[in-house]
């Protein structure tokens, strides 16, 4: 089995299925040894996590949202890299969105549900860059958005 597979089996996590296109965009594009991947939302087969972090949604629940962008983000890792997440030579940079509430300033321990995660499977190799940024509304409701930029070996 394939390390960073056998890591996610140990944390008791599955990729899940790619999510869907919702507009005018690739979900990721590949630049030599480059991937920059579009945003993933925090959406999940139930549904996923929606509303404003510090007003509909709590930080413990957002941080499972942002670890949900995680897993949709290394779905399209995977499609990537051809199916072979083991060629995911760094994690290189990490920008989380979350839409949060007038009072709501603990952004970054929320993008800590993604960055956590990506340290988990990856290792040194997910340690990365990284923006956290609040925001008034992320597309279509959801709570969480991150996107990331990877190398991979060719």
């Amino acid at each position: 089995m394939a390390q960073a597979n056998k890591r996610l089996a140990d944390l008791g996590l599955e990729i899940p299925s790619l999510p869907p296109v919702v507009a005018n965009y690739a979900p990721f594009v590949v630049d030599r040894d480059v991937v920059y991947i579009s945003g993933q939302l925090s959406v999940d087969a139930n549904g996923g996590v929606k509303g404003a972090v510090g007003v509909d949604v709590d930080v413990e629940m957002a941080e499972y949202a942002a670890k949900l962008c995680g897993l949709n983000l290394l779905a399209q890792f995977q499609d990537a890299c051809d199916g072979d997440l083991d060629r995911v030579e760094q994690i290189i940079k990490l920008n989380g969105f979350v839409q949060s509430g007038p009072d709501f300033s603990d952004i970054p321990k929320v993008i800590n549900g993604c960055s956590d995660l990506m340290v988990d499977v990856f290792g040194d190799k997910g340690k990365h860059a990284r923006a956290a940024v609040g925001v008034y509304r992320l597309p279509l409701g959801f709570s969480v958005e991150v996107d990331a930029t990877i190398r991979i070996k060719q």
